[in-house]
């Protein structure tokens, strides 16, 4: 996601190559029982998470996209679905007296300065009972050049943004951490040897580590992990 002032965005690019199409689906598997009928999903990119929400059974879906480079690969990812509408501008700019049954940020919220206000905005278009779907990356030791080439101000810790969440009108229905397995390999190749994104580990991983990791967070939860999953409920 952009900065307000922004009108191009060319770190998108390098991190769809750090969700491969299990860790994505993982994420819809966690959010789809709160997605309802109506779905806004805000910094859409290129349209990969977009794509997989319209294989649900959900009415509609508007898919927000700022940047002027990612925008025209997002119409063209969802043009022959009727269900959905492309809006190439900023969320709050765009949704006064249109509301939502959910709204989806994944790998979004770290993009804005002010995180607050963006959740207030959220809250306001909601419906009653409306839900935030939440999926950020964590832990600010993790924090590497790659974030900041991507245009991160932050990562989280999940107290932190559960109590953004509630600050902001929301009942936090689900927050945990995501991914423990993520951790120790982000920490040496971004954070120490400050390596580039590479294409054949990010598939390797997805397709070996993902499915198992899966699994197994499903069973126990997690101290922590490379990422934060959050669902709230418009209070």
């Amino acid at each position: 996601m952009l900065a307000n002032n922004a009108s191009q965005y060319f770190g998108k690019d390098l991190e769809a190559m750090s969700f491969a199409k299990n860790y994505h689906k993982w994420i819809l598997a966690e959010f789809s029982p709160y997605l309802g009928s109506s779905v806004a999903e805000v910094g859409a990119g290129m349209g990969g998470f977009s794509t997989l929400l319209l294989e649900t059974d959900i009415r509609s879906l508007v898919a927000f996209e700022p940047s002027q480079n990612m925008y025209p690969l997002l119409q063209e990812a969802l043009s022959k679905d009727t269900r959905a509408r492309t809006v190439n501008d900023f969320f709050g700019r765009t949704t006064t007296g249109e509301h939502f049954d959910s709204i989806v940020y994944v790998n979004v919220l770290e993009h804005i300065e002010d995180d607050a206000s963006e959740l207030s905005n959220a809250r306001d278009s909601l419906n009653p009972q409306g839900h935030l779907l939440i999926f950020v990356p964590a832990l600010p030791w993790l924090y590497s050049e790659i974030d900041r080439q991507v245009g991160h101000y932050r990562r989280y810790v999940k107290k932190d943004l559960v109590e953004l969440t509630q600050q902001s009108g929301f009942f936090v229905v689900d927050a945990r951490y995501f991914d423990i397995a993520g951790i120790l390999p982000w920490y040496i190749n971004f954070v120490l040897l400050k390596n580039p994104f590479s294409t054949g580990s990010v598939s390797l991983y997805d397709r070996i580590v993902v499915p198992v990791m899966r699994l197994m967070e499903g069973l126990v939860p997690l101290p922590v992990g490379k990422n934060v999953l959050l669902v709230a409920r418009k209070a």
